[in-house]
């Protein structure tokens, strides 16, 4: 997985409160288990005016001026619904890498770190401030997100957010779950050797 250190891009000011993982992604999208190929498909239902991928003028993300966004703004409770890990999959397909959120549904929160897209928390003054800001000139108000700092910046102002340790270094060292297990794998291969050893009738293989 890809570390995040730091990255500078356009942000999309969405701003919606319980934006679920079903408008991130509908399920008629899931037809995958990849995670590539999967951002035609992000937020679909309100993207496209019809069921031929025709953009939607009124929907952000189909303006000009937001077509190459890869950090998102929402409101409190962002990516609340089911646990596909799908949403996450098909943000970072389209090439989000930061969300913006006045709050997190714990379950995407954990997907967002799992797959190298830095969840952020602010409060919503803060927010509502950094989406004025964007709106302005989304072209060139790019914001900055510093996980080795724990900022978000824009050009005249500095946000401190918190993150856990574990999300941090994660995030930090591009690391998966499945990277964490495979830190241990020393002990892990000590104690299947040792419980081998000790109950060999469990690992004995009947023809």
């Amino acid at each position: 997985m890809k570390p995040f250190t730091n990255h500078i891009g356009v942000a999309l000011p969405l701003l919606a409160d319980n934006l679920n993982t079903d408008v991130i992604i509908p399920s008629r999208e899931m037809k995958r288990v990849s995670k590539v190929g999967l951002a035609n498909g992000l937020f679909a239902n309100i993207r496209y005016s019809d069921g031929n991928r025709k953009p939607d003028p009124e929907f952000l993300l189909n303006h000009p001026n937001y077509h190459t966004a890869s950090i998102l703004i929402l409101g409190r409770n962002a990516g609340c619904g089911s646990s596909r890990e799908h949403a996450v999959w098909a943000l970072a397909d389209y090439g989000f890498r930061v969300v913006l959120a006045e709050s997190f549904a714990s379950i995407f929160y954990n997907n967002c770190v799992a797959n190298g897209v830095l969840p952020i928390t602010l409060d919503r003054s803060s927010i509502e401030a950094i989406a004025d800001w964007v709106r302005i000139d989304p072209t060139s108000h790019h914001l900055s997100a510093n996980l080795e700092k724990c900022t978000l910046e824009t050009v005249d102002n500095s946000f401190e957010f918190v993150i856990t340790p574990l999300a941090r270094r994660m995030l930090l060292n591009g690391l998966a779950p499945i990277d964490l297990t495979l830190e241990d794998k020393v002990l892990i291969d000590c104690f299947i050797a040792e419980d081998m050893r000790e109950r060999q009738w469990l690992y004995s293989v009947s023809d």
